[in-house]
């Protein structure tokens, strides 16, 4: 990964219901403005993800959703209020907001991966005019199995055995009468005693299988800083049982079409646990359908994390790539 290049500023911008959104600008002040949108929901962006631009040719932008990262409240400082009116077409207006704030007409790149990947896809429907490229990485379009075979069917006890019990226990000890799993989570994420065993646990589940080799030092230091697992799991959880607050499917035809004209390039590990490749090779099926051009690269070797080394290659390819052009 090449060298990181420093903020040049740094804002919280108030974008409304009690919210303050961190955003950072970084690279080429005068650069062709990129957007970076982090997973979770909750999950937090982080200074290494501007080694995925150029900082001589992009104005790399990033920012903190609600409730998460350096945005104000955080959920593990204020649950309530972090909660409070975060779901998908408020972060949708954010991004308009901060694009209108920063003087962008339209955007160059967008880059999110997971959950980012999501809300890419969800904001370039709703503002086709206001996107050019979209580099997608880790395809999540919370379609039914991807839901399910991540947190409720067990899934992942295929290759994940141990991860899975230790999730599935925790629910089964503390809410043995819920038989749906994300619900059981959610009712312990109300609960202000279990609130914070209740997060590091399902936090734990997911990071013990994004990577293809576990970063245990990694996750334990997430793990012991509630500002950081707090946002993760309770905006997950609560983004789950609202399937995304997505009024339709991003992959109906009908949504797709709207994405006529953006270049979209789509980045996934073979060994993604956590989103399946089959969600990749489906969207890539249904923009075949609708005649929309796109490039679609399985990484093998690599899983989920955006910080393996494959992942984080193609990547940069990608936006390499779209920079030349």
């Amino acid at each position: 990964m090449p060298e990181l290049p420093e903020p040049f500023r740094t804002e919280h911008l108030d974008v409304g219901d009690g919210h303050a959104l961190y955003v950072e600008q970084s690279g080429n002040p005068d650069g062709a403005p990129a957007l970076f949108l982090h997973g979770g929901p909750g999950g937090g962006t982080s200074p290494r993800v501007r080694g995925f631009f150029d900082p001589s040719h992009y104005r790399i932008v990033l920012f903190d959703q609600r409730g998460a990262g350096k945005s104000t409240p955080n959920v593990g400082d204020d649950f309530d209020a972090a909660m409070h009116e975060n779901n998908t077409p408020k972060l949708i207006a954010d991004i308009e907001r901060i694009r209108a704030h920063l003087g962008v007409e339209r955007w160059p790149l967008v880059l999110g991966g997971s959950w980012g990947s999501t809300l890419a896809l969800a904001y370039a429907q709703a503002h086709p005019d206001r996107v050019k490229a979209l580099v997608l990485r880790g395809i999540f379009t919370f379609e039914r199995d991807e839901i399910d075979g991540l947190f409720r069917n067990g899934r992942t006890a295929d290759h994940y055995p141990a991860e899975w019990q230790r999730y599935i226990d925790f629910a089964r000890t503390h809410r043995p009468d819920e038989a749906d799993p994300v619900q059981a989570y959610m009712s312990m994420l109300e609960d202000s005693e279990l609130r914070e065993r209740a997060a590091q646990e399902f936090v734990r589940y997911e990071l013990s299988i994004s990577k293809v080799h576990v970063d245990l030092d990694g996750m334990d230091q997430r793990l012991a800083t509630p500002s950081a697992f707090m946002p993760f799991a309770a905006c997950e959880v609560v983004y789950m049982l609202a399937e995304g607050y997505l009024a339709e499917s991003l992959i109906a035809p009908s949504n797709l079409e709207k994405l006529d004209g953006i270049a979209i390039h789509i980045v996934h590990g073979r060994s993604d646990h956590v989103c399946i490749p089959k969600a990749a090779w489906r969207l890539a099926k249904g923009l075949d359908a609708v005649g929309a051009p796109y490039t679609l690269n399985f990484i093998a070797g690599a899983g989920h994390s955006d910080s393996e080394p494959g992942i984080a290659a193609a990547l940069r390819e990608a936006t390499d790539m779209l920079r030349q052009r």
